[in-house]
């Protein structure tokens, strides 16, 4: 008999932008293996997730997939955070950082392989102006290219290259006041990314020490690469070598304020936000309880 008893997926159909074949029976399949009840319910709307996964704490589910993209499983997070209820994920979308980051696999029918083997452990999560945030959220460029792909209805890794591409000349170095808990500072950015986990997704790794439980964020402070030097700076994220940059600095805080003169561009795991002047970001330690294959996250 395995841990788990009763497991509800929630299922964006509109994560990565493509269907993944015979996913029903996949998951049917994987649970039947473990003797786990399976409950599917698909997502209509934005926001959706969160209700949905709500709903599964009241109705004594023991474990929640997030069955989609980085996004999808923020929502189900907001659902969770704070309960018994365990939340797992099969990856779905196009960059799947999170679960890149806990080592999940991309395959779903290998993903579930965690029903039997995987390990329940509490995580951190962050909470930025007050909005639940898993994996990796962002103020400036980042920020400004998530909001403009989400309006573009777009997914992918190919289209949100091209956008990036196009948008980086007009986006310039902009001026913060930074606090990390009690160390004050300003300082330029392109892009100020607050890490959970390590990486964006698609293993673009933009905080390479960070973890998921350790009870603190890494803020990186970013700067504009000229373009002559783009290439060496992306061979840096793709292996896991960003900290060595001098475009970048990391700096580990449990909480971080920033202010600006003029309203900028953030994102939430990817989803892009109304631009703000004020910023409070703060780890929520222990706050979230996960399905991992490995311990070390």
């Amino acid at each position: 008999m395995g841990m788990f008893k009763k497991a509800l997926f929630i299922i964006n159909p509109q994560s990565g932008g493509k269907k993944i074949p015979d996913l029903d029976r996949i998951i049917l399949d994987g649970c039947k293996k473990n003797a786990v009840e399976c409950v599917m319910a698909t997502t209509e709307c934005a926001g959706h997730a969160t209700e949905i996964a709500k709903e599964a704490v009241q109705k004594s589910f023991d474990l929640v997939f997030a069955v989609g993209g980085d996004g999808t499983v923020n929502e189900v997070a907001k659902g969770l955070i704070h309960t018994p209820v365990v939340m797992g994920i099969i990856p779905k979308g196009s960059g799947n950082g999170l679960a890149r980051h806990l080592g999940i696999p991309q395959n779903p029918a290998n993903s579930l392989s965690v029903l039997h083997s995987g390990k329940s452990m509490l995580m951190d999560t962050l909470s930025i102006n007050g909005e639940v945030s898993v994996n990796v959220s962002g103020i400036g460029f980042d920020g400004h290219i998530a909001k403009l792909f989400g309006q573009s209805g777009k997914r992918g890794l190919k289209e949100y290259v091209v956008l990036a591409a196009t948008e980086f000349r007009k986006f310039k170095n902009f001026p913060a006041a930074i606090t990390i808990d009690e160390f004050q500072f300003q300082s330029e950015a392109f892009i100020l990314a607050f890490a959970n986990s390590s990486q964006f997704g698609n293993n673009a790794t933009i905080a390479p020490a960070a973890s998921v439980c350790d009870q603190e964020m890494d803020v990186c402070i970013i700067k504009k690469v000229p373009l002559l030097q783009a290439l060496g700076f992306a061979g840096k994220m793709f292996t896991r070598r960003m900290h060595k940059s001098a475009f970048v600095n990391i700096v580990k805080g449990k909480k971080a304020t920033v202010s600006f003169s003029d309203p900028m561009p953030y994102h939430v795991d990817g989803e892009g936000r109304d631009s703000c002047r004020q910023f409070t970001i703060e780890v929520v330690p222990l706050s979230l309880k996960i399905l991992s294959p490995t311990e070390k996250i």
